[in-house]
C-alpha cells in the first residue's frame, strides 16, 4: 500500500470476502491509486464502521459484502461519498448480496458492479477519481 493519504477505501464485512476485494487491490495497485483496506462488519461493529467513516480520508469507498450485503448501505447512509457495492457470491451464487446492494431507499445511493467483479469497482473508482482529481484523469 501507497504511504500517501488513501484515496479509496476498501471495506469488507468479514475477511472470507479477502479474495474478492483482492481484485480491486490489484487494480489499485497497478494504477499506482492509495487505498486502504478495512474489515469492519455492519453487524457485528457499527460504531467502529461510523467512526472510520468520518474519519477517513478516501474520497470513495469501495464495500464487498455477502449475504445480507447490508455493508455498503450503511456505509452510504453516513457519507456523502461515493459508495460501490461488491455482492459476493458466498450464497445462492450472490443474488441475496446483489438484491441487498440494489435496492437501497431514496436518498441512499449506493453504485453496484457484478458478483465477485471487485475489479470493475475499482476501476469506477478511478473515474470517479478523475472527476475530482486531474492528476487520474487518463
Amino acid at each position: 500500500m501507497n504511504r500517501q493519504a488513501p484515496r479509496v477505501s476498501i471495506i469488507m464485512g468479514s475477511d472470507s470476502d479477502r479474495d474478492v476485494a483482492e481484485k480491486a487491490v490489484a487494480v489499485l495497485e497497478e494504477e499506482g491509486i492509495p487505498y486502504e483496506v478495512k474489515v469492519i462488519s455492519a453487524h457485528r461493529n457499527p460504531g467502529k464502521l461510523d467512526d472510520y467513516v468520518k474519519k477517513t480520508k478516501a474520497k470513495v469507498f469501495i464495500a464487498v459484502a455477502g449475504l445480507s450485503a447490508a455493508l455498503p448501505g450503511v456505509i452510504a447512509s453516513k457519507t456523502k461519498k461515493p459508495v460501490i457495492g461488491v455482492p459476493v457470491s458466498a450464497k445462492l451464487g450472490g443474488l441475496d448480496a446483489l438484491l441487498s446492494i440494489v435496492q437501497m431507499p431514496p436518498g441512499v445511493p449506493v453504485a453496484a458492479v457484478g458478483i465477485d467483479n471487485a475489479q470493475n469497482a475499482a476501476y469506477l473508482a478511478l473515474r470517479i477519481l478523475a472527476l475530482i482529481d486531474v492528476e487520474h484523469e487518463k
